[in-house]
């Protein structure tokens, strides 16, 4: 096993601190200009100190999905009973030093073999961000989870997505479940893809090195 577990309160002074010594899986996404709202050069600037991450803790979305976590959790188990679950609480995987992994939770399945399970809760405001979820992972989210897989080798990942929208005056609520297979040699592909360009991300941190600017694809 090539990782390490690190025991971390999470929203604590210790964890924001530890966040900035290496790449987590809400990183990586920006480190192949693949985040809607933080640009590569931006993460860097965070990384090597020169300006201070945004918290989003204290908005609506992020405290509403912070607490709906463990229950939709307990519920992929119900759904899911072929699955294992165990709740991941106050802990960071830790492969060479700077990939970090903070789970929501682990599987394993009948065959004993071991996986991720990310929650995602998500306000649907338009058709275009309907679409975004649509028979897909959003681009961001697909790489959050190589990454985990990346840090962790486990077999496999699933991400499970509440997504939230009025309708009629109501509260409308769709859950959508994707898998992803580490073995599938597309995802081998851009899992080594995603370690080559953190590995290079972090050399230019050590380093000082300002990368080039990543364009977001239209």
């Amino acid at each position: 096993m090539s990782f390490e577990r690190v025991r971390i309160k999470h929203g604590t002074d210790e964890w924001l601190a530890f966040r900035n010594t290496g790449i987590g899986g809400s990183d990586a996404a920006a480190v192949l200009g693949e985040n809607p709202w933080k640009t590569n050069v931006e993460l860097w600037e965070e990384k090597t100190g020169k300006s201070v991450a945004k918290s989003a803790n204290n908005s609506e979305a992020v405290t509403y999905g912070l607490a709906a976590e463990k229950y939709l959790a307990r519920l992929f188990a119900l759904d899911f009973p072929e699955y294992t679950l165990s709740l991941v609480k106050n802990e960071v995987f830790v492969r060479d030093n700077f990939m970090f992994a903070s789970l929501d939770a682990m599987l394993r399945d009948s065959l004993g073999r071991r996986g991720v399970l990310e929650i995602k809760t998500a306000n649907i405001f338009s058709s275009m961000s309907r679409e975004r979820w649509s028979n897909r992972i959003p681009q961001n989210y697909y790489i959050q989870l190589i990454h985990y897989l990346l840090v962790t080798e486990f077999d496999f990942a699933v991400l499970k997505a509440q997504l939230k929208s009025s309708q009629d005056g109501g509260v409308y609520l769709q859950t959508k479940h994707y898998f992803v297979d580490a073995h599938d040699p597309q995802v081998i592909a851009d899992i080594e893809a995603l370690r080559v360009a953190e590995q290079q991300f972090w050399n230019d941190v050590k380093t000082n090195m300002r990368p080039a600017l990543i364009l977001a694809r239209i």
